[in-house]
């Protein structure tokens, strides 16, 4: 029976020494004179349980293991060879009871269908699944108008955050009357804790391909652009073998598959200014300028790249062009809600157990999110919010965990969809924390062009650092709103006109917590700093002196085998003796 070892090689699992586990397996291969052929593959979105190394025979039998260290590899391999595989930290299996086989099945994978299983280095891979038969059928089969009208059938809206139709989008586009036309993927993607464009760019690159060709051939376009962040090295080397390939195949360049159609492709590499994620400011970058939005209309579909008729989708969202064009937009329509068809990705990060990435059907509960699929809480904490949208979007408390994954009823909540990023929070976070640390972001990242979004997020970051030191008025929570409206009605881009989100929701739901900082003095979370107090309680005290020896200003004094005092004059509330003391001694308020 023959085998074939897949080792998780992604920038996850990279990170994670998958390199080092690689390296181990061949070199046991080696010594043992095996010829078990070893192949790399990208992240099969369990990120937290690299690194991954899948088993996998002529019987589609597959078994993957996590946590994979490289002195066990010997071990696993023999094991697996003699007919008899371990059953310690499998993650997925077809064949074993996984840890994770519940997660994986509660999965639609459209997006992510290659990820984790092909080598996005071969295009041999993507073409044994089908790859590049969604192109053939498009050009040999369809004309541009009946491409367009499957789009719009399919229910496809833009993963990017907006969610507008991509079917109205590129008939925009079809209908603009110009002998130069453009198509541009997204993929500046740069919301804190969101990565899941890296992961297909990196994992499944030929599917972008093939859907931007789908496109352009739509639309009549000659040419696109993948405007990708410099600070995703790996995505980049796997794009850029990508498109060679094609070339090679007869996927891009000219006379594509024999036909009239032509299309060249480009990568474009942005210098990670989170404004450059606005499709304006974008197209600018691209032209050599500096990445500033602009006002609309007119709209790219009419004026955009170097003033030519331009389609501007994102990573996800062309990810599922050649799966619809090939399985039909009824199928895909059977996915998800009546306004929000399909499936949507989303990068799991925060306080969960199963961190990563994850492809689920539109309309299921954010509770079954995760604590079905993601795990649940990694830490003994209660679930206090759920982060998404990331900076444009906004925090979703516990009461309305049972809200629905759909663009209009994440909307309702005063967050948005957003790219996808979902950062998970127990109640040891601070939301007047969370929303600083978003709204500092946004105001760091603003192009400035705007005098609402450059000033206004300042003035706003102004008030929400006050009122984390206990200096804040209560009147300042009315003026966090009217800044609010005023920069969201001031702003000319999206960015801007979303910065307030994460500020307003937390208000809304967690204006207590507000009231607290400002009122008691105190973080009911424990988190701002200006605001705690360590004390001794001196009945669990056993006069050890590991908080003396540890404190770097000499703020805590007393005798061996005796109760200890901290000198609240000369604390500086670093939190060293909390973390050090193993008796629970310390009290943090």
């Amino acid at each position: 029976m023959n085998v074939l070892i897949r080792v998780g090689l992604a920038s996850c699992g990279l990170a994670a020494g998958a390199g080092e586990v690689q390296s181990a397996i061949n070199a046991y291969l080696t010594r043992k004179k095996l010829k078990v052929p070893v192949r790399k593959t990208a992240c099969i979105g369990m990120c937290f349980a690299e690194p991954l190394v899948e088993f996998v025979n002529d019987k589609n039998e597959s078994i993957t293991y996590g946590y994979v260290k490289p002195e066990k590899v010997g071990t696993i391999i023999d094991a697996y060879l003699a007919g008899k595989p371990l059953t310690e930290n499998v993650v997925i299996s077809n064949i074993l009871e996984g840890a994770q086989n519940e997660n994986y099945l509660s999965q639609e994978r459209i997006v992510l269908r290659n990820c984790g299983k092909i080598d996005p280095e071969k295009i041999e891979d993507y073409l044994a699944n089908k790859g590049y038969k969604a192109l053939e059928k498009a050009i040999t089969q369809m004309s541009p108008e009946e491409i367009i009208e499957e789009m719009k059938k399919s229910g496809l809206r833009g993963r990017g955050g907006a969610g507008f139709p991509t079917g109205l989008k590129w008939q925009f586009a079809h209908g603009a009357k110009s002998s130069k036309k453009y198509i541009i993927c997204n993929a500046d993607e740069g919301d804190p804790g969101a990565f899941m464009d890296r992961s297909v760019l990196e994992g499944d690159p030929h599917s972008i391909i093939e859907g931007m060709a789908i496109c352009a051939y739509a639309i009549g376009s000659d040419e696109g652009y993948i405007y990708c962040r410099a600070e995703y090295p790996l995505a980049i080397k796997h794009l850029q073998i990508a498109i060679a390939e094609a070339k090679v195949k007869g996927y891009l360049g000219r006379k594509i598959l024999g036909t009239d159609f032509n299309f060249t492709l480009h990568i474009k590499e942005g210098a990670g200014a989170f404004v450059c994620g606005e499709e304006t400011a974008l197209m600018a970058s691209i032209e050599g300028q500096r990445g500033m939005p602009r006002i609309r209309p007119p709209f790219p579909a009419q004026s955009g790249l170097w003033e030519k008729p331009t389609n501007i989708n994102n990573v996800e969202t062309f990810a599922n062009v050649a799966w619809i064009i090939l399985n039909g937009a009824d199928k895909y329509a059977k996915f998800g809600t009546e306004k929000s068809r399909g499936t949507k990705v989303f990068a799991l990060a925060g306080k969960i157990k199963n961190s990563g990435l994850i492809e689920v059907p539109m309309g299921m509960p954010l509770r079954d999110v995760i604590y079905k699929v993601g795990g649940g809480m990694k830490t003994e904490k209660p679930f206090k919010a759920v982060q998404l949208g990331g900076p444009s979007g906004g925090c979703v408390p516990a009461e309305l965990l049972d809200t629905i994954v759909d663009y209009d009823s994440i909307t309702s909540t005063g967050a948005i969809m957003g790219s996808g990023g979902m950062v998970v929070m127990d109640t040891g976070t601070c939301m007047v924390d969370v929303a600083k640390f978003f709204l500092n972001f946004t105001q760091r990242e603003s192009c400035g062009k705007c005098t609402f979004c450059r000033i206004g997020t300042k003035r706003m970051l102004e008030i929400l650092d006050r009122i984390s030191k206990g200096k804040g008025k209560l009147e300042d929570l009315d003026t966090l709103k009217d800044l609010a409206e005023n920069i969201i009605k001031g702003s000319l881009c999206g960015l801007g006109q979303t910065a307030p989100n994460p500020v307003l929701t937390t208000l809304r739901y967690f204006k207590d917590e507000y009231k607290a900082h400002i009122v008691d003095k105190k973080c009911p979370a424990g988190v701002c700093e200006a605001l705690l107090t360590y004390e001794v309680i001196t009945d669990k005290c056993i006069g050890c002196t590991a908080c003396a020896r540890k404190c770097p200003v000499k703020a805590i004094s007393g005798e061996v085998k005796k109760p200890h005092l901290i000198n609240p004059e000369k604390c500086i509330k670093c939190g060293v003796c909390y973390d050090v003391c193993k008796f629970s001694a310390i009290k943090k308020s």
